[in-house]
């Protein structure tokens, strides 16, 4: 069985990488996926002075659950099983974290609603700090998708 990672960390979802799960169904008949919704902690910044930390969970988990439910309605709809974890911290931390605890064979990132220096952080620590290959979903200015998989390292160029 494949065991696909998909973390949801911005409040458009993850739809890319869902439509490529179901894109990969079709060859892997055995594939589950993990969907992992990472949350900025809510007891950080400015905004503790002014709201309590309840009501920045309900805002935020209010904010991100459009993007859930169109990533969970894709995988439905190409009948895919998944799993729905929430989780608060970092994105990249908590995203490495998870794929060791879950020992996901796969992370699929959708990096599209990101710009190209937050892309490129996000998936260079992500490539840091997790064994698990991560491969990157993004739109080209045409609106192609394209995939990324991690750059050489020098370990890996020396074999």
């Amino acid at each position: 069985m494949l065991r696909l990672l998909i973390p949801i960390i911005s409040i458009h979802g993850a739809v890319g990488a869902a439509r490529h799960a179901a894109f990969l169904s079709g060859k892997h008949r055995g594939l589950h996926v993990e969907l992992l919704e990472v949350l900025e902690p809510p007891d950080q910044g400015r905004v503790v002075a002014f709201h309590s930390t309840a009501e920045q969970c309900s805002e935020l988990l209010e904010e991100m659950s459009d993007g859930v439910r169109g990533t969970q309605a894709v995988l439905e709809n190409a009948g895919i099983p998944f799993t729905l974890t929430r989780r608060f911290g970092p994105a990249a931390q908590t995203t490495a974290a998870f794929a060791a605890e879950v020992r996901c064979d796969i992370v699929l990132l959708d990096a599209s609603h990101l710009g190209v220096v937050g892309r490129w952080w996000l998936a260079a620590r992500l490539w840091r700090l997790t064994p698990t290959p991560v491969t990157l979903l993004h739109e080209d200015e045409r609106g192609k998708w394209k995939w990324q998989v991690p750059l050489p390292t020098m370990k890996s160029m020396h074999k």
